[in-house]
């Protein structure tokens, strides 16, 4: 069963493709031996699929003998057909999604009980960025995620020196151009960057611009993370080009919760440290996402407190949020309550 939603945010989030303002998606259901799991599609043009290619691909598996379409051409179509199909192996063996790719994937029984997070400030002005992130840190986050690339570079940097001298030098704080600089003016900007005490610069340049991501890292300066990269190159092809220290991970872009353990896993082997975040999803993605990032073994505070952007959404949100962590629910599956609910 398909059902579209469409979900508007409180406010938009600025960004260096563009503000955010809607997110429009599917719930998906299948049932497996009398198993129900669910899943969910939320396409982001830019990142995944269209909308319209999204519907027709989830529409077509649905109701003919086709194969899960390939998760490089419809991502956010592949991820809810994985995240269904895995959501009911998970209820008939009597685990959390969580539990099931650690045991799955990395050969694990035991996992973290609360998943550190990022809180996002997207790119405003620097008197309303400031209030977000002393907002955020009074609300127990210790680690500050702010969009950039969409104004002067100079301004950029304006914002960040007065985040740090509002939240002390205790507070991580990453910055995301989302690719909106090209290589001349991420170089300019990486000392600045380096005496302000960023945890990592992401996505400084576009996505295909790996090279470009390579000779960033070598100077040092800053820690590099990529993320749309990844819709690019392949894990092993961004490690081979020493592009990055993080990848930024996506289950809706990656295409489903076992792709991105699966590259968590590649890229953890090689040396690399992972993030995992959403690109706003619904609660359902949001909390197959949350699962993913307590399945993988070390992972640095993930972009996970997303929820509280939507004006309103597909069910309640069963995750709990405190202090800047967030527990998963006690469950079976994603969330039993999904299959009540939705």
């Amino acid at each position: 069963m398909i059902t579209p939603f469409s979900l508007r945010l409180k406010q938009p989030l600025s960004t260096a493709h563009g503000d955010i303002t809607e997110r429009r998606g599917f719930i998906f259901r299948i049932d497996r031996n009398g198993t129900v799991g669910v899943g969910e599609a939320t396409p982001l043009p830019g990142w995944t699929e269209r909308y319209d290619e999204c519907e027709t691909a989830l529409t077509t598996y649905a109701n003919t003998d086709a194969t899960a379409p390939d998760p490089t051409t419809h991502p956010a179509c592949a991820h809810a057909i994985e995240s269904a199909e895995l959501d009911a192996a998970a209820r008939q063996n009597g685990c959390s999604l969580a539990a099931y790719l650690r045991k799955t994937v990395f050969g694990r029984l035991s996992g973290r009980d609360a998943i550190p997070l990022n809180a996002t400030i997207g790119a405003e002005t620097t008197e309303k960025t400031v209030n977000q992130a002393i907002a955020a840190v009074e609300n127990g986050f210790r680690c500050l995620k702010l969009k950039m690339g969409v104004s002067n570079p100079e301004d950029d940097l304006d914002r960040a020196r007065a985040v740090r001298d509002a939240v002390g030098e205790t507070i991580a704080i990453r910055v995301d151009v989302n690719g909106g600089w090209d290589r001349e003016t991420a170089t300019d900007c990486l000392p600045t960057l380096a005496a302000i005490g960023i945890e990592y610069l992401e996505q400084p340049l576009p996505a295909g611009d790996i090279e470009g991501h390579t000779m960033l890292r070598e100077r040092g300066a800053v820690p590099i993370a990529v993320d749309e990269s990844l819709q690019r190159a392949s894990v092993t092809e961004l490690i081979a080009a020493d592009a990055a220290d993080i990848l930024v991970l996506k289950p809706m872009v990656l295409g489903g919760p076992k792709q991105t353990a699966r590259a968590a896993q590649t890229a953890q082997e090689h040396g690399l440290d992972v993030v995992v975040t959403t690109t706003i999803d619904a609660a359902v993605a949001r909390t197959t996402a949350a699962h993913v990032a307590a399945a993988i073994p070390r992972c640095r505070p993930c972009g996970l407190a997303t929820g509280s952007f939507l004006v309103e959404d597909v069910v309640a949100d069963p995750l709990t949020i405190t202090d800047g962590a967030l527990c998963l629910p006690d469950t079976t599956g994603i969330f039993d309550g999904f299959i009540q609910s939705i």
